[in-house]
């Protein structure tokens, strides 16, 4: 089943799946993860192939209470 929130549908090749933030690969499958965050009027979010390469990123988040 396609999940219809998702902008990634059965049909996305490596090609056109979005790129991993950590290594550059294509952020598509089963072990993808994305992570999504407010940042003023905008929505930032980054792409990753694996739990790996999100555990592996540079947090580039800002902080609540920094």
């Amino acid at each position: 089943m396609v999940d219809p929130t998702s902008d990634l549908e059965e049909d996305v090749d490596e090609e056109s799946a979005p790129r991993c933030a950590t290594c550059g690969g294509p952020a598509l499958g089963v072990g993808r993860r994305t992570v999504t965050w407010v940042d003023g009027d905008d929505v930032e979010h980054r792409h990753f192939c694996s739990q790996a390469c999100r555990d592996d990123w540079e947090d580039e988040r800002p902080r609540a209470n920094a």
